[in-house]
C-alpha cells in the first residue's frame, strides 16, 4: 500500500496559496487518475483506491500545516503502511519556482509540516517531493507562503504540478528510483 501526502491548510482562505502546493498535486493527481470521491477522516481528507493492482491512499491532512504529523501518522498506522511507502508532497522556499527535488529522505529544511511529520514517525526515512516557491526578501516568509502566486509564476506552478502528478504516477507504475531519474532538476 503507498500513502501520498500532499502538505496545505485547510479552508478558501487558504486556496491556491504557496504553502497549499502539496494539496494542488493531489488534486492534480486525482484528475488525471480520474479518481472523484474523498472520504473525510485520520483528521484530513482522503481517498483510498486501486491502482496497476496496488493500494493508493492520497491524503491531504487538515489538521494545518505544523501539526500535519497527525493525520500522516493516524492513517498510516489504521492502514499499516510501511514508511518506505510514504511520499511527502510539500512546498520549498530554498528552491527556484516551479523545481522539483525528490528525495528518499531527509531533514525537516525548516518546514514545520515536514518537521511535525518526522516528529510523529519518529523518523526522516520517507520520501519527499519538494515543489520551489521561491523567496522574497521583502516579504517576511510567513505572509510569502501564505500569499497567492503571481501571474508570472502561475505558469511555472501548472508545469510543476503536472511534473509532481506525473512523478508519483511513475512511482506508483515503477519506482521512486525511476522518478527521481525523470524529474529531479538541477538547481541553477
Amino acid at each position: 500500500m503507498k500513502l501520498i501526502v500532499g502538505l496545505g491548510n485547510p479552508g478558501k482562505e487558504y486556496e491556491n496559496t504557496r504553502h497549499n502546493i502539496g494539496f494542488m498535486v493531489i488534486d492534480r493527481i486525482k484528475d488525471k487518475l480520474n479518481i472523484n470521491t474523498s472520504k473525510k477522516g485520520f483528521h484530513g481528507l482522503y481517498s483510498k483506491f486501486k491502482y496497476k493492482g496496488e493500494d493508493v491512499i492520497l491524503l491531504q491532512p487538515h489538521t494545518y500545516m505544523n501539526k500535519s504529523g497527525i493525520s500522516v501518522r493516524e492513517i498510516a498506522d489504521y492502514f499499516q503502511v510501511k514508511l518506505e511507502d510514504i511520499v511527502v508532497i510539500f512546498d520549498d522556499l530554498d528552491l527556484e519556482v516551479g523545481k522539483l527535488r525528490l528525495r528518499e529522505k531527509g531533514g525537516h529544511g525548516g518546514h514545520n509540516g515536514i518537521r511535525d511529520i518526522i516528529s510523529h514517525l519518529s523518523t526522516n526515512e520517507f520520501k519527499r517531493i519538494r515543489i520551489g516557491i521561491g523567496k522574497n526578501q521583502l516579504i517576511d516568509s510567513v505572509n510569502y507562503v501564505l500569499g497567492k502566486f503571481s501571474k508570472e509564476e502561475s505558469e511555472l506552478i501548472n508545469q510543476a504540478l503536472n511534473k509532481a502528478s506525473d512523478a508519483i504516477i511513475l512511482y506508483l507504475e515503477e519506482n521512486f528510483q525511476a522518478a527521481m531519474n525523470k524529474f529531479n532538476q538541477e538547481i541553477v
